[in-house]
């Protein structure tokens, strides 16, 4: 491939600018992000020109638009230290990060009172097994005695003056 022309040049760099603008302003197209990759397809020029190159002798030597990717880069990741975020993705991803913690954390609250009202339940139905136990063999006992006498049933349904119930 050929070199291009010093106006190319100036031209492919003013439209890699505007496009750096544009997306540093939040301004994406739809499914791109505020990458490298979608600065290329806006700005119109290849992306194998922000990166380095080597010479034929193997020495590295920098990419026509190298110096304006790392400008993208600096001016990014400056307005992601201020706190904006320009790509939705990003910020999406963001919120869903700290909605995950959230979640996992009230999963965890929620796992612990669930083990705490097992092991209450299990508590509470070996006590009634006990006291059901307890109660059968009293009975057992009271009836081989036959020392045990049934009450009368009550006459009426109310309690009589001056009782406490």
């Amino acid at each position: 491939m050929g070199r291009i022309s010093d106006s190319d040049r100036a031209r492919n760099e003013d439209a890699i600018r505007a496009a750096m603008d544009r997306l540093l302003r939040g301004e994406l197209p739809p499914g791109g992000k505020c990458d490298l990759k979608t600065l290329a397809l806006e700005s119109g020029v290849t992306r194998t020109g922000f990166y380095p190159k080597k010479n034929r002798d193997g020495s590295p030597r920098p990419g026509p638009y190298q110096h304006l990717a790392e400008e993208f880069e600096r001016r990014l990741g400056a307005l992601q230290q201020a706190g904006e975020i320009v790509d939705p993705r990003a910020a999406q991803i963001e919120r869903l990060k700290v909605q995950v913690a959230e979640l996992t954390d009230r999963v965890a609250k929620r796992d612990g009172v669930v083990a705490e009202l097992t092991d209450f339940k299990t508590a509470a139905i070996s006590q009634l097994a006990a006291q059901y136990d307890e109660i059968t063999r009293l009975r057992e006992k009271a009836a081989a005695l036959g020392n045990v006498r049934r009450l009368p049933p009550a006459r009426s349904a109310s309690a009589p003056y001056g009782s406490c119930s």
